[in-house]
């Protein structure tokens, strides 16, 4: 069973928290692969990826290269594992993969200020818990520190 975290972003954007998660899943040795919804945040990851801070960038490339099972951090819309990542992030809703039990560790990133992202976060922790996964959830305090809730 994998280990699920949903992390309830209301002070920063997905673009700002998703880095800083990806760097540290690289730090462990992970391949991470994002599964998005929608062709404009596929495009607008990729772009974040290379330009999110003057100083660093992310390696990664997209499900549509030709080298997609070499990438460390992949982007996808697709249900896959391209390059046999142990963690896989799900944003804008993405469903969960049907093959879940096979990552180490499962993070659900969903806005927290629109209310149909919550009703689909609570949804999808109901499907966590009824599959036997472990879930925890997080939310940022004011000083943008992650806090387990549950």
């Amino acid at each position: 069973m994998a280990e699920v975290l949903f992390y309830h972003l209301q002070n920063q954007p997905l673009e700002a928290v998703l880095p800083a998660l990806l760097s540290k899943s690289l730090e462990r040795g992970w391949k991470a692969v994002i599964q998005v919804t929608t062709e404009e945040r596929l495009t607008a990851l990729d772009e974040n990826l290379w330009t999110y801070a003057d100083e660093s960038f992310l390696p990664h490339g997209t499900d549509r290269e030709a080298h997609a099972a070499d990438q460390p951090v992949l982007i996808t819309m697709g249900e896959g594992n391209p390059n046999g990542a142990s963690i896989r992030f799900l944003v804008e809703g993405a469903d969960l993969p049907p093959d879940a039990g096979g990552y180490q560790r499962m993070v659900i990133l969903f806005d927290g200020t629109d209310v149909h992202a919550l009703a689909r976060a609570r949804d999808q922790w109901r499907a966590v818990k009824a599959e036997g996964h472990d879930a925890t959830y997080w939310q940022q305090d004011e000083r943008g520190r992650w806090q387990r809730k549950a």
